[in-house]
């Protein structure tokens, strides 16, 4: 596990206002307060989400402050019996950047994802986003993709 002067801590049903912080660090660090902090969920839905063994919140903390986080979620695949692990927020807050945290968060899920028979932890990172480039080239293989979002309701007949 990577040195770090902070506290690594996957969060449980338990850590409701820590999921909060971390939300909270979401919306300021990706400048998106319309996803992040629009529409808060219940506790109870929260705290359900927090007892999924496939969803896995771990914070850094210094003190009891949330300084950086991330969202993964496990995939039982198909094809052969393993797991692949999605990282799908990862965030730092600008104070406590190029400090190891983020590598930190990383190597926690990894370590997490070993005990729970995983295959690979894979992340996508956006043209232009640098530093989460380089640090995902340090830590793995890129791979050049293309990624959809496929509206769950079809367009309505008139468009095109």
């Amino acid at each position: 596990m990577s040195s770090t002067p902070y506290a690594l801590r996957r969060l449980g049903p338990d850590d409701i206002p820590l999921l909060r912080k971390l939300n909270a660090l979401f919306a300021d660090v990706f400048d998106d307060p319309g996803s992040y902090a629009s529409e808060p969920p219940s506790d109870a839905y929260l705290e359900d989400l927090l007892a999924k063994e496939h969803v896995v919140v771990v914070v850094a903390l210094a003190d009891d402050e949330v300084v950086g986080g991330l969202v993964a979620y496990e995939l039982e695949k198909f094809e052969k019996a393993r797991r692949e692990f999605y990282i799908y927020d990862l965030a730092v807050s600008a104070e406590h950047r190029r400090r190891h945290v983020a590598t930190a968060l990383i190597e926690h899920l990894r370590e997490i994802a070993m005990r729970r028979g995983g295959w690979v932890v894979y992340v996508q990172a956006d043209y232009g986003d640098d530093p989460a480039i380089a640090l995902y080239e340090k830590l793995g293989t890129r791979e050049e993709v293309l990624h959809f979002d496929i509206a769950v309701e079809p367009p309505s007949r008139g468009r095109r």
